[in-house]
């Protein structure tokens, strides 16, 4: 076996000044390849077995593509969401983040051998979005209108701190 070296330069493990530390690294390397222990079969039935479906979060799901942008009061946000149903869609808001979840649930059964090409993707997905400005989230909008769903954030207004003048002692 050469090393990355050797094969860059074409140099021999002397000739880099690698010899005997090489060497040893490659010895103990292989000496821990051969030291891997594979569990006995009655131990790896002893481990527990998960009862349940693997958790939601683990699951694949796509994620959306999205548009934001502002105008004087509101952050706005769209996306497409063809054949996706109102509800099906799970929008949630806090001060400086909107993050959209969803299911796109494909009525059709195709196996993948019948496919040619598949680009759209089929099932759960989702999207965060830190915004740029802090938002009224009580009077946040959603509206799905031609496959587009659009999201109106009035933006919070800043207030302003008066300052009152110390009265001198």
């Amino acid at each position: 076996m050469s090393t990355i070296w050797q094969k860059l330069t074409g140099l021999s493990e002397e000739e880099l000044g690698l010899g005997g530390e090489a060497m040893e690294i490659r010895e103990e390397r292989e000496e821990v390849e051969e030291k891997r222990i594979e569990p006995k079969e009655d131990v790896k039935e002893a481990l527990p077995k998960p009862d349940k479906p693997q958790e939601k979060w683990l699951e694949e799901e796509g994620q959306l593509s999205v548009d934001v942008y502002q105008k004087p009061d509101n952050i706005i946000v769209r996306s497409t969401m063809a054949g996706v149903r109102p509800e099906d869609i799970d929008i949630a808001i806090n001060n400086d983040m909107v993050t959209i979840r969803g299911e796109r649930i494909c009525e059709e059964k195709v196996s993948s051998e019948n496919y040619f090409h598949q680009e759209c993707f089929w099932g759960r997905f989702s999207r965060s979005i830190i915004l740029p400005v802090e938002v009224d989230t009580k009077n946040a909008q959603a509206n799905l209108k031609n496959g587009v769903l659009t999201i109106t954030l009035p933006k919070k207004k800043l207030r302003g701190v008066k300052v009152k003048k110390d009265k001198a002692l």
